[in-house]
């Protein structure tokens, strides 16, 4: 069965595209079947990949608005998952949307028909509370969130958690908090300590075990166009990925089993 997963956050520079880059090449390291959905109109999670945003024929506009099938737009990257690509024209779908019946639901019920070969469906959300991150939390089973451990994070995650119940009570109640994720994570500084005790005092198994360590070749990959475990396998980023997508399927495992 497909899982959703949605990497949402408005605050933006948290580490979300970064998650969602090697969270997916971790996933199919392991041998699951992945697609990731880039609904950022900046493209960076289709660059990340190795996919020139600017020199795709057809981008996820092209499956929003144009209706085309998912499996002709989606592009093979290295690291052995599939990514549909955005750029600015994501941009130009938001505001058609916005003029559509049910525009909530579009991301759903495509992905309802047209994603049941994969294991996972990882969407790496924009950073705002739109109308296509708000598709992607009606799409998803779970919602994963990427935070760092400083001050004004902890007024963003309740700005998004009331946004998740909101999305529980109208129109998804079976969605989930897949966990919350320390990222640009550094023991040395006291306030990262102080926050991150404070979430785990609040959400206990809520936050996930495994922490994204600040890590200079976690920052290079991109530009490479690789994920962080093709780009240096061995880097303190590429292994804490790789960690994660073992804590995620053993989260999943556990949910699945009867009560």
């Amino acid at each position: 069965m497909t899982r959703i997963v949605a990497v949402a956050n408005q605050k933006g520079g948290v580490g979300k595209t970064t998650t969602s880059v090697n969270l997916s090449a971790s996933l199919a390291m392991s041998g699951s079947k992945v697609l990731l959905i880039d609904l950022d109109p900046q493209g960076n999670a289709t660059m990340g990949c190795g996919v020139d945003k600017n020199a795709v024929p057809t981008t996820i506009y092209d499956w929003l608005v144009e209706d085309r099938p998912l499996m002709d737009i989606v592009t093979h990257c290295q690291g052995g998952f599939d990514v549909l690509p955005a750029n600015l024209d994501l941009t130009a779908a938001e505001v058609e949307l916005m003029g559509s019946d049910g525009r909530e639901y579009f991301i759903k019920s495509r992905l309802a028909s047209q994603a049941q070969g994969y294991d996972y469906v990882v969407i790496d959300c924009p950073p705002s509370l739109s109308i296509l991150t708000v598709n992607a939390l009606i799409a998803a089973d779970g919602v994963l969130i990427p935070m760092q451990c400083e001050y004004y994070a902890l007024e963003g995650l309740s700005a998004l958690l009331e946004t998740i119940e909101g999305v529980k009570a109208h129109a998804n109640p079976d969605l989930v908090v897949e966990g919350i994720l320390r990222t640009m994570y550094d023991p040395r500084n006291s306030l990262t300590r102080d926050v991150s005790r404070q979430l785990i005092q609040y959400f206990g198994d809520e936050v996930f075990r495994t922490v994204i360590p600040r890590n200079v070749r976690l920052a290079e990959a991109p530009s490479h166009g690789l994920p962080a475990i093709l780009y240096d396998r061995t880097s303190r980023g590429a292994v804490a990925y790789m960690a994660l997508a073992g804590e995620f399927r053993q989260k999943h495992q556990r949910r699945e089993l009867p009560h």
